[in-house]
């Protein structure tokens, strides 16, 4: 199975570069192709990402997340396409144990986890930890059966071309529920406990752990009751 990388990015000339250092070492191998989709940026973003060999810059100037994984998606030609974010860090065999999911199970869609923090402190990582654990995942099992993580999925390329893509009216809270919801029609959207990567908490520093925490909840409620996200508005961080 082919895979494709797809990291969104906006203004991220501070970040990709570790991001796209950390992917080559701990996956190259299992990686088909990496592609950046500069999302409007302002800054050298598409310069730090295309200094690095192999990696395939996508311009898309309509600024939103939506619309910049619908990029890279129309950009990538593996089985499989993998998101993540520009701040993320990818672990040991990571798509290895990815591929090996896909191959024995021809019903599975799409694979998504939780993450952990590389810039907080010890409380803050077992505070993120005890709400995938106890929280998001007895959902997962015991509700939902489908859900997302926009900054650790992957999917089969095939099926989200056959639904559409991404929801490109969804600037951003809610997406990757919409996503979740959409791909569960058409096979198993599988949630994994374990944590595959981890990002910064750069968001959730600036804007506030428990006004993020509200935002994310009462967006993944509307998107799942409603289908739509109850915020348009969003910041970025940088």
């Amino acid at each position: 199975m082919k895979l494709s990388v797809i990291i969104p990015a906006f203004n991220e000339e501070k970040y990709i570069g570790d991001t796209l250092q950390n992917l080559i070492e701990k996956a190259g191998s299992d990686i088909y192709e990496i592609i950046v989709v500069d999302n409007a940026s302002t800054d050298k973003t598409s310069e730090v990402a295309k200094s690095f060999k192999g990696v395939k810059v996508v311009r898309e100037k309509r600024k939103g997340l939506t619309r910049a994984r619908q990029a890279g998606l129309l950009a990538a030609r593996g089985d499989l396409v993998a998101y993540i974010d520009a701040d993320t860090r990818v672990k040991d065999f990571w798509l290895h144990k990815v591929k090996q999911e896909f191959e024995k199970n021809p019903r599975l869609v799409c694979l998504s986890a939780p993450y952990s923090l590389y810039d907080v402190s010890k409380w803050k990582r077992i505070l993120v930890w005890s709400y995938w654990n106890l929280l998001a995942y007895p959902t997962y099992m015991l509700l939902m059966k489908y859900m997302v993580l926009g900054a650790n999925f992957v999917a089969r390329r095939s099926v989200l071309m056959k639904i559409g893509g991404f929801d490109a009216t969804i600037e951003f809270y809610g997406e990757d529920t919409n996503i979740a919801r959409r791909l569960a029609k058409a096979g198993k959207v599988k949630f994994l406990r374990k944590s595959l990567v981890t990002s910064s908490a750069r968001r959730m520093e600036a804007e506030g752990w428990l006004k993020i925490g509200l935002k994310y909840t009462t967006n993944f409620i509307s998107e799942i009751l409603r289908h739509k996200p109850a915020h348009q508005d969003y910041r970025d961080y940088r």
